[in-house]
């Protein structure tokens, strides 16, 4: 896997790919090495940018899912729950036919390789709170003000 390395609004963001399929995504603290820059993570980049502006609701990047087959069932209902909306680890669990699997549905979050475009962000504590996050819960609450603010502005596009 090849990766290159931006500044983003929550620190440094790491794009890993093989070829035009994206593997990684990942906020870093710090990166020594920018990595390999290409036309493909540029167009990432980009998307990555107009989703934090409000801009966008949806991604148009091949990506590829590396994990279990339980993780993979996982990410792939999380890409359900809709922009601006968000979801319990329990009623994940329960959509995936598995009610009682909200603790391995908090490890499979915790575990996506590819933040926001998975959105991993929209899942949050059965209290309604914010829990866990990759980039941090400062990071997954500003993700959410952003979807919330672009919604009522009805100003985001996908």
């Amino acid at each position: 896997m090849d990766f290159a390395v931006y500044t983003f609004p929550f620190g440094f963001l790491k794009i890993g790919y093989r070829g035009e399929v994206l593997l990684l995504l990942q906020k870093i603290d710090a990166s020594a090495d920018a990595g390999r820059k290409t036309d493909f993570t540029e167009r990432v980049y980009t998307e990555i940018m107009e989703y934090l502006k409000g801009e966008r609701t949806s991604f148009d990047i091949a990506y590829e899912l590396e994990g279990t087959e339980f993780q993979k069932k996982i990410w792939e209902e999380l890409t359900k729950i809709p922009y601006g909306e968000t979801r319990t680890y329990k009623e994940i669990a329960v959509a995936i036919g598995n009610p009682n699997a909200s603790r391995a549905v908090g490890m499979a979050n915790n575990k996506n390789p590819l933040m926001m475009i998975v959105p991993c962000h929209r899942v949050i504590g059965a209290n309604g709170k914010l829990v866990g996050y990759g980039g941090g819960l400062a990071m997954k609450r500003e993700l959410l003000a952003m979807e919330r603010r672009a919604m009522k502005g009805d100003h985001a596009t996908s």
